[in-house]
């Protein structure tokens, strides 16, 4: 009797705890199951909202990569993209996390202000703020006739526009810079003592014992900037709208007009899954690199 009250009353809290995790389950199924399955089944398709659906098999892959000269453009541009935004924004988060490690007078008011740029992440307000500020005749342009120098194309140069998306994303370093604090607080002082006592310096120490010990921070950043770089799609559609001369034509952006402006959302879907490999094989190969140079606590 004992052993079938007991398996009633875990019965009821089994049932209970589906209970409560079903609205998460209801939302994964509606949010991201069922539009991650039906974009895969709408990229063999020729689906375009208005007529009936007919599935074509890789036509959309094969027209892409054969076909598609914006598709070419758009991929390089936003490979191009994430080479010039991952990188900057690593260092320039890093090298900020390394100055405010220190402790000094009003360190936590600075470490607030060099956080607030995040808090704003991929925001349209900020998108056109900073379009407004690299415009002809726009804020920064203002600064630099007062040096003398004359005022630069920022957004109307195709050799300069993408370099200036970037900085917007180099800017919101925020997120990554406190990564960083918590990993150089958690390296332990003995290892800076022992490589002072062998004669190590500085720069030395940063790159036998911060680099190392913060390592894993540093893959899993380079890991999430990568992804974000490679969706990007705000800031190019609200800064530049891909221009000038496709400079800027992202794939997301390239994504966008193919399945809300031309309606081909089949097409859109199979660009969609072409963003998403790129994204895996980008981790991937992340992942085999990590081997050589990511340095993991429990690790002989």
């Amino acid at each position: 009797m004992k052993a079938k009250k007991t398996l009633s009353i875990n019965s009821k809290r089994e049932n209970q705890a589906y209970l409560y995790l079903l609205p998460w389950i209801i939302g994964f199924i509606v949010f991201q199951a069922y539009p991650l399955i039906a974009s895969l089944v709408y990229s063999f398709s020729d689906y375009n909202v208005l007529d009936k659906m007919n599935f074509v098999g890789l036509d959309n892959y094969i027209t892409l990569f054969t076909k598609d000269k914006e598709f070419k453009k758009s991929l390089f541009v936003t490979i191009q993209y994430a080479l010039y935004t991952v990188p900057f924004k690593i260092i320039m988060s890093l090298l900020i996390a390394l100055l405010l490690s220190k402790s000094r007078k009003g360190i936590g008011i600075l470490r607030t202000v060099y956080y607030l740029p995040s808090l704003f992440g991929g925001s349209i307000a900020v998108a056109i703020l900073w379009k407004l500020m690299f415009m002809d005749n726009g804020f920064i342009n203002s600064i630099l006739s007062s040096f003398g120098i004359g005022g630069i194309s920022w957004l109307g140069n195709p050799k300069l526009a993408l370099p200036t998306l970037s900085l917007l994303e180099a800017w919101q370093f925020g997120s990554s810079m406190v990564m960083y604090l918590a990993a150089l607080k958690a390296v332990p002082v003995a290892l800076y003592e022992a490589a002072s006592i062998d004669g190590s310096g500085k720069i030395r120490s940063f790159f036998s014992v911060t680099f190392p010990q913060i390592s894993p921070i540093i893959f899993f950043s380079i890991i999430m900037q990568s992804i974000n770089a490679l969706q990007n799609f705000t800031s190019a559609f609200t800064i530049t709208s891909g221009g000038p001369m496709k400079s800027t034509y992202m794939l997301g952006l390239k994504l966008y007009n193919d399945g809300f402006t031309y309606f081909k959302m089949g097409y859109a879907a199979a660009t969609s899954w072409i963003i998403f490999f790129l994204i895996v094989g980008t981790t991937l190969l992340m992942f085999a690199s990590s081997k050589l140079w990511v340095f993991y606590g429990d690790e002989a």
